[in-house]
């Protein structure tokens, strides 16, 4: 409960930084560059920048403000720099908020596929709110282009599926660990769909992730093959969807408003109506009379309301962590965004370490540490080989 209040708090940093402000009518960057990928790589500046910033570190000719227009940078930089660290505070904290409630709920409800649908549902109250009320420009779509994005809905879906399975069969830190190997899985179907051959050093770099995430199984103290299988699957799906997307936007552009908060919101409620015949399928209606039993057992610690109140955190701390992501991710460039990136996978492995005092063996954490430092130098390489 100390977690759900800290985050309460921070609720009014949301409001700009889920742009809870009257839209602007600009064109949509994703529609604009039909080789954007619909999952691009930062920088994604182009999304959020105004004319009115620009104007603020130029003269109009593309001239570069001096003495004049000091002290209006000065000031410019300095909320710039608020701004970024106020969606990056934001991203890790709800992403750790995101874990913690997730495993909470899983531990006590272990119906993987019921929980993650809950989770995918909870994010279309708030963006059908902000189309509704006009704070955020609706998306135009039209049934062929909803077509063309079922695959990337499906695996949209694979993603938040498999991850929801990974930490209710294991331990939080030891599917982050196997979160760290998606870049093995991006070089193989991006060859294999994009027929593309990436240099040697990008290549090189998959050494250590996948020793490290070899040593890490190998020695973590709550393995387990479920876990192992899920997370890849949620690997697999991520990489898929980045390939897939690109893949799309390269023939044709996909329809009006598409932002990447929109295309978000837009794949959200595509995986949702993906997941619930699923969900129906594999696990039925069995989560209902759970949640009774449950919430009215004697001792149990739960009520209906904090138990659903805990579905509930979990659902809105995974749709506004994604939210926030590709904010933050767009007003940094790639290097930035690998450190950021790279940090917070750590911030998360002990943050669950701590919340649920799961124990770490020696080599689980030196399997991690080499994982990840592996995934930070994919990153860094695939950057490099972009400027060329």
């Amino acid at each position: 409960m100390k977690l759900s209040v800290f985050i309460l708090t921070l609720l009014p940093l949301c409001t700009h930084a889920f742009g809870l402000t009257p839209p602007v009518s600009r064109t949509s960057s994703v529609q604009n560059n039909p080789k954007t990928s619909l999952f691009p790589s930062p920088p994604l500046a182009s999304l959020f920048s105004t004319k009115e910033e620009e104007d603020l570190k130029t003269d109009g000719n593309g001239k570069a403000l001096a003495v004049n227009g000091g002290d209006a940078t000065a000031k410019s930089s300095l909320s710039e720099t608020l701004t970024v660290t106020s969606y990056f505070m934001l991203w890790y904290i709800f992403n750790i908020g995101y874990n913690i409630y997730n495993k909470q709920a899983l531990n006590v409800l272990s119906y993987p596929w019921t929980i993650a649908t809950i989770q995918m549902a909870s994010g279309i109250p708030y963006f059908l709110t902000l189309w509704l009320t006009g704070l955020r420009l609706a998306p135009k779509l039209t049934p062929s282009e909803f077509v063309k994005l079922i695959p990337i809905a499906l695996c949209h879906t694979g993603v938040h599926v498999g991850a929801v399975i990974a930490l209710g069969a294991g331990a939080v830190s030891f599917a982050h660990i196997v979160k760290a190997s998606e870049p093995v899985a991006t070089c193989v179907l991006n060859g294999i769909i994009l027929k593309e051959v990436l240099p040697l050093p990008v290549y090189l770099t998959l050494i250590p992730i996948i020793g490290g995430v070899a040593i890490a199984s190998m020695k973590e103290l709550s393995f387990t093959f479920l876990a192992l299988a899920s997370a890849m699957l949620s690997n697999i799906s991520s990489a898929a969807r980045g390939v897939l997307s690109k893949k799309t936007m390269s023939a044709s552009s996909i329809g009006e408003n598409m932002t990447a908060q929109n295309l978000y919101a837009v794949l959200t409620g595509m995986s949702t109506l993906i997941l619930i015949p699923l969900m129906l399928l594999i696990e039925g209606t069995s989560f209902i009379p759970a949640f009774k039993s449950l919430a009215n057992a004697p001792g149990g610690g739960f009520t209906s309301m904090s138990l659903a109140g805990l579905l509930a955190a979990g659902g809105l701390t995974y749709y506004a962590y994604n939210e926030v992501a590709f904010l933050a991710l767009g007003k940094v460039n790639p290097v930035t965004h690998a450190v950021g990136n790279t940090i917070k996978r750590v911030v998360i492995i002990v943050a669950s370490v701590i919340a649920f005092k799961t124990p770490m063996s020696r080599g689980s954490i030196v399997g991690s540490s080499v994982a990840i430092l592996g995934t930070l130098m994919y990153s860094l390489a695939m950057n490099n080989q972009k400027k060329k």
